[in-house]
């Protein structure tokens, strides 16, 4: 198998790398041509740029963590709260049987007086 040749040497690249066939498929060697000095500063901004990425995952992350708190207290909340409606509703029932039906009529007694009131107030405002 022919290697396109783009420099001087068979296996030079237009970048200054080099790319050789190794013994194993998973392997592969590089050469690095020491004419091109730029690698390094390229090297240099990719250190920086992963620096850069690491602290941006480590940001994520612990806002992640707070996230996570925060929710997990915002449903023990909820959970209580709950518990804390089961438990009114329970003692208003319990009320509510206690004193029987009195209620129903209190408020039809009620109803009826305000009707009459109002009825007694459109009578006596025509004169």
């Amino acid at each position: 198998m022919a290697y396109p040749s783009y420099g001087s040497g068979p296996f030079r690249s237009r970048e200054g790398l080099t790319a050789r066939p190794a013994a194993s498929s998973e392997e592969i060697q590089l050469r690095i041509d020491p004419m091109h000095g730029d690698l390094d500063e390229e090297i240099d901004g990719l250190h920086r740029k992963i620096r850069q990425l690491k602290g941006v995952a480590q940001e994520i992350e612990s806002e992640a963590k707070y996230q996570n708190d925060f929710l997990a207290q915002l449903q023990m909340t909820l959970i209580k709260a709950q518990a804390g409606v089961k438990n009114n509703m329970r003692r208003l029932n319990k009320s509510i049987i206690q004193q029987g039906s009195n209620h129903v009529a209190y408020v039809i007694l009620f109803a009826l007086m305000c009707f009459f009131v109002v009825y007694l107030l459109s009578k006596f405002s025509r004169r």
